[in-house]
């Protein structure tokens, strides 16, 4: 690959959180990718499910409660100047209750509904590699 990589790959899990045909974003800050807009995630913890990491990620970010969890993709996240290299678990789910807010005010700045069509700018890498089919399985193989 020819960068700097810090301690190897990490593994993230990023949640898509569907209302009708909305997504509920978050605006990083404090944090790598800050000032871009992501959906709820974070780190799996050891000994943690997918899942599990998903729905406590949404809960600790956003105060939002997520049903419905199921595996959709994973990409691979090469954030090159900060020398990181993640592989992103990719979970979708529907909102199932809560009021959308920046619980964690440390590592976002903003909390928002969004329509598919109309998302705000800049992305954070691993959702623009989600969006541009950059992942596995290929977007001509997942469902």
């Amino acid at each position: 690959m020819g960068t700097s990589v810090e301690r190897g790959p990490r593994v993230g899990v990023g949640v898509i959180i569907r209302r009708g045909d909305e997504v509920l974003l978050i605006r990083r800050q404090g944090v790598h990718g800050s000032g871009s807009w992501s959906t709820p995630g974070g780190h799996l913890d050891e000994g943690e499910g997918p899942e599990e990491c998903a729905a406590r990620e949404a809960i600790e970010e956003t105060g939002v409660e997520v049903e419905g969890l199921a595996f959709r993709v994973i990409t691979s996240d090469v954030f090159v100047a900060e020398g990181k290299h993640y592989i992103t678990i990719w979970m979708e789910g529907r909102y199932a209750r809560g009021e959308a807010r920046p619980v964690a005010e440390y590592e976002m700045s903003a909390v928002g509904w969004f329509h598919w069509d109309d998302l705000p700018e800049p992305l954070f890498l691993p959702l623009e590699n989600l969006l541009a089919g950059r992942c596995y399985p290929p977007p001509s193989e997942s469902s």
